[in-house]
């Protein structure tokens, strides 16, 4: 895909060209994280509850932090 800008308004919204929705398959009300990078920041859709299952799976657990042992 080409490089595609778009302009923040004066109620701080931007608008996501059609091209890019279409590519993505983004549809009107999905919700999206900001994750910032440097002095930029990475949008993406947020991921649902089951699209997390079993993301931690065999994760170590022991030496596990807790908020107990922060000072």
């Amino acid at each position: 895909m080409q490089t595609i800008t778009t302009t923040l308004s004066s109620k701080f919204q931007i608008s996501i060209p059609k091209a890019v929705r279409e590519e993505q398959h983004w549809e009107a009300g999905q919700e999206f994280v900001f994750i910032p990078k440097g002095k930029g920041m990475l949008m993406m859709p947020a991921p649902e509850l089951k699209q997390l299952r079993g993301i931690a799976k065999g994760a170590k657990t022991h030496n596990v932090r807790d908020r107990k042992d922060r000072v």
